[in-house]
């Protein structure tokens, strides 16, 4: 079964892996809806989202050849009408435009998106949301969802000035988690902030001066964890005017980077509100 679905590609410049070429300098001017998909952890990930009704389907499947054996079952995961094309090392590397030694790539499309106010309203009486506020940095924004899908998030909100999870790098980091977590990114971070107090959110947001230390917050059925970027940190207006977290640690460094600070101030929220198993 496996082999009838594998095309061949010796030609780098094949118009039908086109997507895939040079894909470092394709991640900076966008694929207009498209993703890349690395690594078989990620793929794995996309496979389950494909049929699962959030608007995310896989297009089409890069591999190296020698990896094909090996990935057997993960290739089986893919349904039949999604191609899979394969290529030898030098002839991959030169679509790539680098060394991709883990070989394996997918190209995937997120069609539609929930938008912020359809997001928060499908949202359960019981709920925890993390959002982002100028979070530019890919690398953190993998992490932001890859700590929300393991303590139990229903949902990571983003305001627009934070870079897209859809990136090849974020993907990468959150483990597939982008593809898995229900998330929108749009409006500016204190119109987001006001549509979860006017649903009735308990708003976190987190700072090395907060009031509160993050395992002593009184627990509430709604709760939102507000993260802001690495240096700046969030802007005074949201300080202000939400109630505000830190994280004990010992004197000497300003903060933990965003990635750290989230899942920890993240596992002390989700025990608090007893969503965690044990």
């Amino acid at each position: 079964m496996i082999e009838r679905k594998l095309i061949a590609i010796e030609d780098p410049a094949d118009p039908r892996i086109a997507e895939f070429s040079q894909i470092r300098e394709r991640d900076l001017t966008g694929r207009a809806g498209g993703f890349i998909a690395e690594g078989t952890v990620v793929l794995r990930m996309l496979a389950a989202a494909h049929g699962a009704g959030r608007g995310i389907r896989a297009e089409k499947l890069l591999l190296l050849r020698n990896r094909v054996e090996g990935g057997a079952d993960l290739l089986a995961a893919f349904p039949e009408d999604v191609p899979i094309y394969v290529a030898e090392a030098a002839v991959l590397d030169a679509i790539a435009g680098f060394h991709l030694h883990r070989g394996v790539l997918a190209l995937g499309r997120r069609e539609g998106g929930e938008t912020i106010d359809a997001l928060i309203g499908a949202l359960p009486q019981d709920a925890l949301v993390l959002v982002g506020c100028g979070i530019s940095n890919h690398d953190n924004i993998g992490a932001l969802f890859r700590n929300a899908a393991a303590f139990g998030a229903d949902a990571v909100l983003l305001d627009e000035t934070c870079c897209d999870p859809l990136y090849r790098k974020a993907l990468r980091v959150s483990v597939g988690s982008v593809l898995t977590m229900p998330y929108a990114r749009e409006g500016s971070s204190e119109a987001l902030l006001g549509r979860l107090a006017a649903a009735g959110f308990a708003i976190w947001a987190l700072s090395p001066a907060g009031e509160a230390e993050i395992g002593q917050i009184k627990p509430a059925r709604r709760m939102a964890l507000v993260m802001g970027t690495e240096g700046e940190g969030l802007p005074k207006a949201i300080l202000e005017r939400f109630h505000t977290a830190r994280i004990a640690q010992m004197p000497g460094l300003d903060s933990l980077n965003v990635g750290t600070a989230s899942g920890i101030a993240l596992y002390a929220m989700a025990k608090s509100m007893r969503r965690l198993p044990g």
